[in-house]
């Protein structure tokens, strides 16, 4: 659970350490406007992704679904700056689907907490076998990291692709090639 106190207690110590005037007019209210923000940024901390999965649908096809370009927003837990893209999901039904919101809410979820792209990817994947129970998923994730881009090596424009393979995608390499080739990303 997020403490508000302690968050701007937090923001007012950084902003006299980079040698701010906290008491002026344009950063009065900011340690307030930053303690709310965490509620929005961080707020998958407190949220459970089974909750999203748990609600499915029988369905007599095993045919993959594929959901793409879901757009997310997170921040790295290594420099507290964004980094931001789309995620890329599928996976081949047992029986059973999820209405394609709940995979999108299911990205949300672990992109609303301090993360790491490639964890981030993982998490997605193995939270979809947990609670669908599918033959198999995966999950590729497509990223700009602002602690490459505006800091560091300063390499805009560049992206950080990870992917993870769960149940019949580490084992048919031609399920994993048509995933590709329904994305359009060819390989």
């Amino acid at each position: 659970m997020r403490d508000h106190e302690k968050i701007k207690q937090a923001v007012r110590l950084f902003l006299e350490g980079i040698g701010e005037d906290v008491s002026r007019e344009g950063l009065k209210e900011t340690p307030d406007r930053i303690a709310r923000m965490c509620g929005e940024l961080y707020g998958g901390m407190e949220e459970d992704a089974s909750v999203h999965l748990a609600k499915t649908f029988s369905v007599d096809s095993s045919e993959m679904v594929i959901e793409k370009d879901i757009p997310f927003y997170s921040t790295c837990e290594h420099h507290i700056l964004p980094f931001y893209g789309k995620a890329h999901i599928a996976y081949i039904p047992d029986g059973k689907v999820v209405g394609l919101s709940k995979l999108a809410r299911t990205v949300e979820v672990f992109a609303r907490r301090l993360q790491l792209q490639e964890q981030l990817t993982g998490q997605i994947a193995d939270a979809l076998m947990e609670f669908m129970q599918p033959k198999g998923a995966i999950v590729m994730v497509e990223a700009e990291h602002m602690c490459m881009t505006m800091r560091g090596i300063k390499k805009p424009g560049s992206k950080t692709v990870t992917l993870a393979r769960r149940g019949a995608f580490e084992t048919d390499p031609a399920l994993e090639e048509r995933f590709f080739r329904m994305l359009g990303t060819g390989r």
